[in-house]
């Protein structure tokens, strides 16, 4: 065939391909399209032609992504409190949280009189290698003017963080001069083993505030310290832990249980049984241990005080956790947003579902507000109003009798102080008066503090002192509180906890407990049964 004779079939010959294609796509999308298929291309939903109803047609502009958000979220309500629609918007954050890392330059800031000062720099970080200090007062960051009273946290977090490597302008005042940084954003961890420190010359004490992707390396890190410095017994506080990833607690848990122990097990209808078991040699299968739970520890927390607790591994000492037993998968959506649905349930080694009682349809906030309720029907104070009654009954190897139903019940009860709720107490935390005067303590003793040996000898020191506390009074009249009013167990408090906000300037997170279990029941009740 001749090139002109070709060119003239082209046309032909090109229209022929495109209707064989057009015919097997037609009939591939008709087998994966079958019924059964998690994305099928069956015809619009009701919903979906509603809402292109409502956009072709409606008398006024409508924001349909609203709508479409708001109709989402009301049908999660019919299924159960933990499936949860998460928009484009904040799925960054979220994911973040999870992940244990952003890319950022480092700092902690806080906002004081509508200016940011720089009240943490982490180690090694992009701020500390720059320059940055702790008291630095941001002016500018790039071309923006971060002073005045339009400034707010989210703003100033949206101007620091960006891509890695890139590189962020910083204007500060420091001691009244004018200083220039440019810094380089890398990664920076957000910890989720935020103190392990020695509580006195044998325990060890380790506070996970969540389960995320870095969880059990952290906690081996500070495992593997403690053991270095003579350590034999343990707390692990998971007070205030909501959980996160599942597999960072059966990990977590592998290092207290020998064998190969069940650790927890999976089921959903649509989900066959799945078991987590103890997969090698612990570091930690032997010495004593304790868990410290709470009304806030739930999920990933639960599964690990459940495990523990079942085989009769760890004391549990607290009130009783929240109740989620019920296990989330995220799926990505095409438009930016994401989808946790419930798959499954998690039940402990002895066949514990740890969900609390819930009605579908009646809203997150009557689910959340069971917190709330426990604290007006008394159960956070008195131990017999702690219990499940209404649960299934279990018992371990060694006869205790453990409850299914509604969270984890302790071992051990320890209630929780209404009595520190005054309105005066709640006021200072309003005007946020305890934290801003613990900044400028520090600021202004630096040096004093510097020299202290560590965070008990300090708290021991500067308590003692009536200057600590008279300025404290005179700084709080500035925010209309009569400080000097207080009786002797709110000072107390507010005195113990300033003087955690300023050692955890200069000792970290870790000068922050020491400080804080210095005084705490529950940490004292762990101690007191460890000695036992």
């Amino acid at each position: 065939m001749t090139g002109k004779k070709f060119n003239s079939w082209l046309p032909l010959l090109f229209a022929i391909v495109m209707v064989v294609g057009m015919v097997l796509g037609f009939k591939l999308r008709q087998k994966t399209s079958r019924p059964g298929s998690i994305f099928s291309t069956q015809s619009n939903s009701s919903l979906q032609e509603i809402l292109d109803l409502v956009q072709l047609k409606y008398v006024d502009t409508v924001k349909v992504d609203s709508i479409t958000d708001s109709a989402i979220n009301e049908m999660l309500t019919q299924l159960d409190p933990h499936s949860v629609y998460i928009p484009a918007i904040t799925l960054q954050d979220v994911n973040e949280d999870l992940q244990g890392n952003f890319q950022g330059i480092g700092v902690e800031f806080n906002i004081f009189n509508d200016t940011v000062h720089v009240i943490s720099v982490m180690e090694n970080g992009p701020s500390h290698k720059a320059g940055l200090q702790v008291g630095d007062r941001f002016l500018q960051v790039n071309d923006s003017g971060v002073a005045g009273n339009n400034i707010t946290s989210l703003r100033i977090k949206k101007l620091l963080r960006g891509p890695g490597n890139s590189t962020v302008a910083i204007q500060v005042l420091r001691d009244n001069e004018k200083k220039q940084f440019n810094i380089q954003r890398g990664i920076i961890p957000i910890p989720s083993v935020d103190a392990a420190y020695m509580a006195n010359k044998t325990t060890g004490f380790i506070h996970i505030n969540k389960f995320s992707e870095n969880t059990y390396e952290e906690f081996m890190k500070s495992l593997e310290l403690l053991q270095q410095k003579g350590m034999t017994q343990l707390i692990v506080d998971l007070r205030d832990n909501g959980g996160g990833i599942l597999q960072e607690a059966v990990d977590i848990a592998d290092e207290f249980l020998d064998a190969n122990k069940l650790i927890v097990y999976t089921e959903g209808t649509h989900q066959k049984r799945q078991d987590y078991r103890c997969k090698r040699d612990g570091l930690f299968e032997t010495g004593k241990l304790v868990l410290l739970i709470d009304e806030g520890s739930a999920s990933a927390s639960e599964v690990l005080a459940g495990a523990l607790q079942d085989w009769d591994r760890a004391t549990i000492i607290g009130r009783r956790s929240f109740g989620k037993g019920l296990v989330q998968e995220q799926y990505d959506l095409s438009n930016g947003a994401a989808l946790r649905l419930t798959v499954s349930r998690y039940y402990t080694p002895l066949g514990r579902s740890i969900q609390k009682p819930y009605a579908k349809g009646e809203g997150k906030d009557v689910y959340r507000n069971e917190i709330a309720d426990r604290y007006h029907n008394g159960s956070m104070a008195v131990a017999d109003s702690n219990h499940i009654t209404n649960g299934k009954v279990f018992k371990t190897q060694k006869g205790n009798i453990v409850y299914g139903g509604g969270g984890i019940m302790p071992d051990m009860f320890v209630p929780a102080d209404t009595s520190l709720l005054t309105p005066l107490i709640s006021k200072l935390y309003m005007h946020n008066t305890i934290s801003n005067y613990a900044y400028r303590y520090y600021i202004q003793n630096k040096k004093a503090i510097s020299n202290q040996q560590n965070a008990s000898t300090f708290f021991a020191t500067v308590t003692a002192q009536p200057d600590f506390w008279n300025g404290f009074v005179q700084f709080a009249a500035t925010d209309s509180v009569n400080a000097s009013a207080f009786t002797n167990k709110d000072k107390a408090f507010v005195s113990q906890r300033l003087t955690a906000l300023i050692a955890r300037q200069q000792w970290r997170n870790n000068g922050f407990y020491e400080v804080l279990n210095n005084n705490d029941p529950t940490v004292l009740k762990a101690l007191d049964a460890l000695r036992k």
